[in-house]
Order: C-alpha cells, then sequence, then structure tokens
C-alpha cells in the first residue's frame, strides 16, 4: 500500500544552506519556485535568454517576478538541488548539453515527471540523488492553493541515494510547496511515470476529449442544434467532475436526478464495455515497455509535424467552432 505523508514527516532543515535551481518557469516552473522561495528556501532561475531571435518570456517573467535568473548551465552549476520543470521532450538534450558537466558528487537530480528518468533520456551518474517531487495538481491551482495557506496532494519518489539523505531532502521540497499539508504519497519513479502516462492517454485527455467529441457529433449528426449538444456534452462535464471531486461518485449520483443515474447505470456500461478496457491495458503496455516514449521523442525531434497538424485541425472541429461562440456568448453577458 502506498505510504501517506504530511508536514509532521518532513523538515524544512534539509534544505539549509543548499541552493534549488529550478530550471524553466514555465506554469510549474514559476509556481514551484514561487512557493519554494515563500517557505524560506534560496531558489535560482536556470533559463534561456532568446528564444530563437526573440527574449524569452519566460526569463522576463522569472526576473520580474524577484529571482536571480541565469544561464541553465550557470544554475546548474550553482545549484545543490537542480530541479528540472522543462517540457519532457527538452530535458534529455538540456540535460546532455548544459546540466550533466554541472553535475558534480553530492548534487541532487529533481524533476517533477519521471518520464525522462524512466526511459533513460537522462542517466545520472551514481554518485548524485536522483528524486521526485511532484504535485498532483496544475499549477495554478498548485499557487492559489499555497497561497490559502494549505495545498495540494503531492507525490514524491527516490530513484539514487548516493547521499543517503535524498528522501529527507525530497520530503523537504514537498513540505516547501505545501504538498504535506494536504498528503504526499510515496512512490517510485516507475509508478508515476506509467500511470501519469496511461491516465492523460486514456482518460483525462484522450479519452475525455474523444468521448465528448462524439457524443458532440451523434447530437449534431442527427440534426440537434451544435449549442445544445455542445452544453450537453462539453459545457456539463465540468459540473459532473466538481461534484465527483468533492465527494465522489455516489455523492454526484445523490445530487443528479434519478433519471440521470439511472442511465448512468443502463447506458454507460454499454459505451464503455469491455472492448474499451482492453483497449487501455494495450495503451498501458505501450506505456511500460517504452514504445509510446520512443514514438513520442522521435515525434518531437522530428518537429513535431504531426502534433501541430492535429492541433491544428482540432480548433476547426465544429465542437471547437461551438465552444468559442458559446464561451464570447458568457463573457460579453459578464462585462
Amino acid at each position: 500500500m502506498v505510504k501517506l505523508l504530511h508536514d509532521k514527516d518532513a523538515d524544512l532543515k534539509a534544505l539549509k544552506g543548499k541552493t534549488v535551481a529550478v530550471i524553466g518557469y514555465g506554469n510549474q516552473g514559476s509556481a514551484q519556485a514561487l512557493c519554494m522561495r515563500d517557505s524560506g528556501v534560496k531558489v535560482i532561475i536556470g533559463e534561456t535568454k532568446i528564444l530563437g531571435k526573440k527574449p524569452n518570456k519566460s526569463w522576463q517573467k522569472a526576473v520580474a517576478d524577484g529571482f536571480d535568473v541565469m544561464p541553465i548551465s550557470e544554475a546548474a552549476k550553482k545549484g545543490d538541488i537542480i530541479h528540472m520543470l522543462l517540457p519532457d521532450e527538452h530535458h534529455g538534450p538540456v540535460y546532455e548539453t548544459q546540466i550533466k558537466p554541472q553535475i558534480t558528487k553530492g548534487k541532487t537530480l529533481s524533476c517533477s515527471h519521471g518520464f525522462n528518468i524512466v526511459f533513460k533520456q537522462i542517466v545520472p551518474s551514481k554518485d548524485v540523488d536522483v528524486i521526485l517531487v511532484a504535485p498532483k495538481s496544475p499549477a495554478s491551482e498548485e499557487r492559489k492553493a499555497y497561497l490559502a495557506g494549505f495545498g495540494v496532494p503531492g507525490l514524491v519518489a527516490v530513484k539514487q541515494n548516493a547521499s543517503g539523505q535524498a528522501k529527507k531532502v525530497a520530503l523537504a521540497m514537498a513540505k516547501a510547496m505545501g504538498f504535506t499539508k494536504a498528503g504526499c504519497l510515496e512512490c517510485t519513479f516507475e509508478q508515476e511515470t506509467y500511470e501519469d502516462l496511461f491516465g492523460e492517454q486514456t482518460v483525462l485527455c484522450g479519452g475525455l476529449v474523444e468521448l465528448m467529441k462524439a457524443g458532440f457529433e451523434v447530437l449534431t449528426e442527427a440534426g440537434y442544434p451544435p449549442e445544445m449538444a455542445y452544453f450537453e456534452c462539453v459545457h456539463e462535464m465540468k459540473l459532473i467532475v466538481d461534484l465527483v471531486y468533492e465527494g465522489g461518485i455516489q455523492k454526484m449520483n445523490s445530487i443528479i436526478s434519478n433519471t440521470a443515474e439511472w442511465g448512468e447505470y443502463e447506458v454507460g456500461p454499454k459505451i464503455i464495455t469491455p472492448a474499451v478496457k482492453a483497449n487501455m491495458k494495450k495503451a498501458l503496455k505501450s506505456v511500460e515497455n517504452g514504445d509510446f516514449a520512443k514514438k513520442w521523442l522521435k515525434e518531437s525531434r522530428s518537429g513535431a509535424k504531426t502534433l501541430l497538424a492535429k492541433r491544428e485541425e482540432l480548433g476547426k472541429h465544429p465542437i471547437e467552432v461551438t465552444g468559442k461562440k458559446i464561451r464570447a456568448m458568457f463573457e460579453s453577458k459578464s462585462k
């Protein structure tokens, strides 16, 4: 059973005298860096100053937020803990060229997603600690919860414990970001990586988006107004998910109508059939054996042409066109 850890299990003294170099100041980078700094941790930012020929907005934002910002290699050299929060596909190349030469014995390599360690895009030397500290939340909610005096749930994992202090450091970072207030689960790098990818692909992103699109298409193809189809298959999704988040599926069922609940039991299993579960098992296998990672890394490193084409194609789908109109309607009403 996974162990749940709280404030009493973590001690910020494990970070005393240490500098955390946060590499990347995007959504997660900014939220985590700000929370750690507000908890008294010394944080510096490693970023790229110029992207292409334009100033990097992330660099500018970090400066505006009052951080000491420097090139990635310099931050890695100065940091005792190198906390990598770049997009997954950039970790390997950036580590090899800018971070690896700066990681010396006794330092800690940290991340919030184990993708590059598990799939060996990064292979640290055995004399450094390798840890994972991850929020189970979008960055905006993570920061909001911290400012409210609480925190979001998190995960901690240790891959290498050269110093004997790796777990203490991971828990101290989790505490500094408020995760141990809500509760931190101790897991392995593999558990975090495989479950995260599987959940994104089959339920949270891939599965949910395809389910909403299919429902929208069935209604509109049957002649129902797209605006009504959007409300039914997309807009109301948030209302249902919020109820589940607040009190579980049974709580949601106690609030919706008896008719809706009966439809859940009677029709739901006919839509999400055993064949869907079988396909989910195939997706999990593809994650675990590395096939998905290989395919994604090949795609990203060849210019991500398929990703960009799919993104553009989605923007033209009637569900997105209708959604823009619906949201614009609400925005004009609220102004």
